[in-house]
């Protein structure tokens, strides 16, 4: 059995580039949906929110010359385009899905609610949520946060380039100590960069918990939902 019947899976938009160093690395996509198609057919309902780094980043652009509000808008879009191109890549490997986005822009996706997310969801079909929470100022771990609490998910499932949560960015310090279990009082009180502020208080709010691993390793998301453990747990 499944470890959990509902999750938000939020992925990097960086980790997308695969070795490219920019945009979408068809190799990687082809990765990430073939490990999605395997948690899925265990019944498994899935969200998903990606991120937009790999193409344009809001906050990045506002210290270059950009309005923050349209340097934000931008980097919605920027997360609408991964979500095309995860939809496309779930399509050709045979998992049904729909993007549903947080700004209106029919046909391109179906303007995002709660339970149109659900029922879709429940009928089988994977979710992609894009363009963020649909307001500037807010990150996508902000708009993962949000949708996971909305969508009654069991966890969130953080996909990122590492293989959890250290006491220091291990790709910049080699003696940082990787946290099998935080609470997220421990994560403020060490001001650990796991994710924003107010995603980490909308998920400790909420009793979300948050799975942190390495999606980037193929088989781990099967691993994570299977119960092995390897990443970094974090709960109330």
């Amino acid at each position: 059995m499944p470890r959990f019947k509902r999750i938000l899976l939020k992925l990097s938009g960086e980790s997308l580039m695969g070795s490219q160093g920019y945009g979408i690395d068809p190799q990687r996509l082809a990765d990430y949906a073939r490990q999605i198609k395997e948690v899925h057919e265990m019944g498994v309902q899935i969200g998903i929110v990606i991120g937009g780094g790999n193409i344009f980043r809001g906050l990045s652009g506002a210290t270059k010359g950009f309005d923050r509000v349209k340097g934000d808008q931008m980097g919605m879009l920027a997360t609408v385009i991964n979500s095309l191109a995860l939809s496309s890549a779930l399509t050709s490997v045979g998992v049904a899905n729909k993007v549903l986005t947080a700004i209106r822009m029919e046909p391109i996706g179906e303007f995002y609610s709660k339970w149109k997310a659900i029922e879709e969801m429940e009928a089988g079909k994977v979710c992609i949520f894009s363009a963020g929470t649909g307001q500037p100022y807010f990150t996508t771990d902000t708009g993962s946060s949000l949708r996971g609490v909305e969508i009654e998910a069991d966890v969130m499932l953080k996909g990122t380039r590492v293989d959890g949560i250290y006491t220091a960015d291990p790709e910049k310090d080699p003696t940082a100590v990787k946290f099998d279990d935080i609470t997220y009082e421990e994560i403020l009180e060490r001001n650990l960069k796991v994710m924003d502020l107010s995603a980490v208080v909308m998920c400790n709010d909420n009793h979300l918990p948050i799975y942190v691993f390495n999606m980037d390793v193929i088989g781990n998301l099967k691993k994570v939902i299977d119960g092995e453990p390897i990443g970094t747990y974090v709960h109330s």
